[in-house]
C-alpha cells in the first residue's frame, strides 16, 4: 500500500498527456456496415479491427466495451438512435460508425463521428475515403480516420496511428534495420548488410534512418534512404562512432566518437562533414540526444565518474549538469515537449543488488522522476510524436522483445516475437 501511494503521488506531478486527472471521453465505435461485393466483408473487418484497437491505444478515450452496444450497429446517419447510444447501459458520449463498400478496384469509406449527447447538432466529424480495394489500404484508412478522431478530441494533437517504430532485429541471422507500423504490423527489413547494424535513428522528416554499421569490421556511421529504399553513401569518420541522434530540423547529427581516443560527444552536419568536439573528458561519453523541441540541449551517458551516468549540457557543450546520482542510468531520450527524459536505470547496481534495470521519465527542470516498469530488464526508451506512449526494449520471456506501453507505464505489451529486437526508435510524425 505504501509503495503504491508513492507511485500514485510521484504520477500526481508527471504530466504525461495520459495522466492528466480529467475524465476519459467514453467513446464507442460501432462495426461499420459492409457493402454487398463479396470482398467488401474481408477488408470491413480489417477495418474494424485496426479503427478500435488504434482508438483503443490512444489512451485519451474510455472504449465502451461492444457487449452494451444496441443491436441495430448504424451504417449512415439516419440509422443512428441517439438515445440508444447516449443512455445506459452504453451511456457513451462519443458514437464513431460508417460504412466500407467496394466497387470496382477500389474501396470506399464513410465515416461519421457523433456527440450523442447534443441531438441538436451531433456530427463531429465526417470523412470520405477511396483506395484500391487492399487489406493495406483498410488498415490504412482506419488509421487516417482514427487520426481525425484523436486529433478533434485529444486537445488537437495528432494521433500516431500513421507513425513507424525502426528497431534491430536478428531474425534472419544477421542484426539489421527493420521497420513496422506502431502497433506492430508491417515488420519489414530494411538494410541488407550481412554484418551487424545498431542504434537505428529515423530523420525528423522521415526520409533518411542513421545507424552503426560494422560492415567494414569498424563501428561506423552509416545512412540509409527510406526514399530510395537503399543505403547510401557516408563519410568515415574514423574511430569507433555510435548512437547518432538527428536536432529537429534535420540539419545535424550528434554522436559519440573514439577518433580522438576517448570516446567523446561530437557534433556534424547531416553528411558527416564539419565535425565539432562537445565533450573533453577523461571517462567514455555516449548516447547523445538533442531536446526535441528546442534543440538547445543535449542528453547523454558519461562514465567520467565510474558508472555510467545521464548528463545534460547545452547544444555547443557549455553547462554541463549530471542528472542521475547513484546506480547504471543509460539511453536517454526527450520527450516531445521537451521537459521530460525517459531513460534505463539500475538504481541499485552491483552484486545481490534487489531488482533490475527499468524505465523511468524525469522532470528535468525539478529532477523529480517516475519509475514505468516494474519487470525484466528494460534499456533503450523512445517516445511517440504525440508524448502519450513510450516504446522500448525489454527481455521478460527470456529474449529482448520491443515493448510499448502508455507513458504514464500502463497498457504495456509486446510489438515483437520472432529473434531478438533491441533499440527501438519511434518516427517524428
Amino acid at each position: 500500500m505504501a509503495m503504491q501511494a508513492l507511485l500514485a503521488a510521484q504520477t500526481d506531478w508527471i504530466k504525461t498527456g495520459t495522466g492528466l486527472g480529467v475524465e476519459k471521453i467514453r467513446l464507442a465505435a460501432a462495426d461499420f456496415k459492409a457493402g454487398a461485393d463479396p470482398r467488401a466483408a474481408e477488408l470491413n473487418k480489417t477495418f474494424n479491427d485496426t479503427l478500435w484497437n488504434d482508438l483503443d491505444q490512444a489512451g485519451i478515450f474510455d472504449m465502451v466495451s461492444k457487449s452494451f452496444y444496441p443491436l441495430a450497429q448504424p451504417g449512415q446517419p439516419s440509422e443512428v438512435r441517439l438515445d440508444a447510444w447516449g443512455n445506459p447501459p452504453p451511456n457513451a458520449n462519443m458514437l464513431a460508425f460508417g460504412n466500407l463498400n467496394v466497387s470496382g478496384d477500389d474501396v470506399a469509406v464513410l465515416g461519421w463521428l457523433y456527440d450523442v449527447k447534443n441531438p441538436q447538432s451531433p456530427q463531429v466529424l465526417g470523412k470520405q475515403y477511396r483506395e484500391k480495394a487492399t487489406q493495406q489500404n483498410a488498415r490504412l484508412i482506419a488509421h487516417r480516420f482514427a487520426n481525425e478522431i484523436i486529433l478533434r478530441l485529444g486537445g488537437g494533437i495528432n494521433g500516431i496511428a500513421e507513425t513507424k517504430i525502426f528497431f534491430i532485429s536478428n531474425r534472419t541471422g544477421n542484426k539489421e534495420v527493420w521497420m513496422m507500423d506502431y502497433d506492430g504490423q508491417g515488420q519489414t527489413r530494411l538494410t541488407k548488410d550481412g554484418s551487424i547494424a545498431l542504434s537505428p535513428a529515423v530523420s525528423p522528416d522521415g526520409a533518411r534512418v542513421a545507424y552503426v554499421s560494422f560492415t567494414s569490421g569498424n563501428a561506423d556511421l552509416a545512412m540509409y534512404s527510406l526514399e530510395l529504399g537503399r543505403r547510401v553513401a557516408f563519410a568515415r569518420l574514423g574511430g569507433a562512432n555510435t548512437a547518432p541522434s538527428w536536432t529537429p530540423d534535420g540539419k545535424l547529427l550528434f554522436s559519440s566518437s573514439s577518433r580522438g581516443g576517448d570516446p567523446e560527444i561530437f557534433m556534424a552536419e547531416a553528411s558527416g562533414s564539419n565535425p565539432r568536439r562537445l565533450t573533453a573528458y577523461r571517462g567514455p561519453d555516449g548516447q547523445p540526444t538533442i531536446n526535441r523541441k528546442s534543440g538547445g540541449q543535449v542528453a547523454w551517458v558519461s562514465g567520467r565518474t565510474g558508472l555510467p551516468q545521464i548528463y545534460v549540457m547545452d547544444a555547443d557543450g557549455a553547462n554541463v549538469q549530471r542528472l542521475t546520482e547513484q546506480g547504471y542510468a543509460v539511453s536517454p531520450a526527450w520527450s516531445p515537449n521537451g521537459q521530460l527524459l525517459a531513460f534505463a536505470w539500475r538504481r541499485n547496481y552491483g552484486p545481490g543488488a534487489p531488482g533490475g534495470q527499468d524505465i523511468y521519465i524525469m522532470d528535468v527542470t525539478t529532477r523529480q522522476w517516475v519509475q514505468l516498469t516494474h519487470e525484466g530488464m528494460n534499456d533503450f526508451p523512445s517516445w511517440s510524436p504525440d508524448g502519450r506512449h513510450i516504446v522500448f526494449q525489454s527481455r521478460r520471456g527470456g529474449s529482448d522483445q520491443i515493448w510499448t506501453m502508455l507513458a504514464d507505464g500502463t497498457r504495456q505489451h509486446a510489438l515483437t516475437s520472432s529473434g531478438s529486437n533491441t533499440q527501438p526508435n519511434w518516427s517524428w510524425k
